[in-house]
């Protein structure tokens, strides 16, 4: 699939380019990004460089992982990254990491709606899960505010720097967004 280019009332998403490495590194040399995110600690260029230019290509190019830069303007800095993968038929996973000077102002909750209505819309997604580690308030808060509904914690749910650890988990569904889901869907009985 060729790079798509989303927009909203205030965002732009669109692939990473080599332009991007250096705010790429900057941006993932904050303490809260190396935590949370399973990303190489410390992180050094060559690193931004890995994930801009293999990771986030090849991800478009296999069709299997979708990740774009977040903006305020077209060609503005970047503000965070946020991207889809295909684990299984069907659902896909949303992940999302913020610049710190950038927190707070509800950004990665409208990027992540804006890439949650393409994933249902345009790749056949019925499911859309976000996992994070317990403990992770920051991207729960975005994750409820886009209406993830939590369904729990799974133990042994998320492999971060080789430790395994327990992870939130939480779903949204096309109807959440008022959106057709493209297979039929039959809820368990309350």
């Amino acid at each position: 699939m060729d790079p798509v280019r989303l927009t909203t009332a205030r965002l732009h998403l669109r692939t990473f380019e080599p332009a991007d490495i250096d705010a790429v590194c900057a941006a993932v040399q904050d303490p809260e990004i190396q935590r949370w995110v399973p990303v190489p600690s410390p992180y050094a260029r060559v690193d931004a460089e890995h994930f801009v230019q293999r990771v986030v290509a090849d991800g478009w190019r296999t069709d299997t992982e979708y990740t774009f830069a977040v903006r305020a303007e077209e060609d503005g800095p970047v503000l965070g990254a946020v991207s889809v993968h295909h684990p299984r038929a069907g659902t896909w996973e949303i992940g999302f990491w913020a610049v710190k000077e950038h927190r707070g102002r509800g950004y990665m909750t409208e990027a992540t709606l804006a890439l949650a209505r393409w994933a249902f819309t345009d790749l056949g997604c019925t499911r859309l899960e976000w996992r994070a580690e317990v403990g992770n308030a920051g991207s729960r808060k975005v994750a409820e505010k886009a209406g993830f509904v939590m369904e729990g914690t799974l133990r042994s749910g998320l492999l971060n720097r080789d430790v395994v650890r327990d992870c939130w988990i939480a779903a949204l569904l096309p109807s959440d967004l008022g959106l057709p889901c493209p297979v039929p869907y039959l809820p368990a009985p309350a």
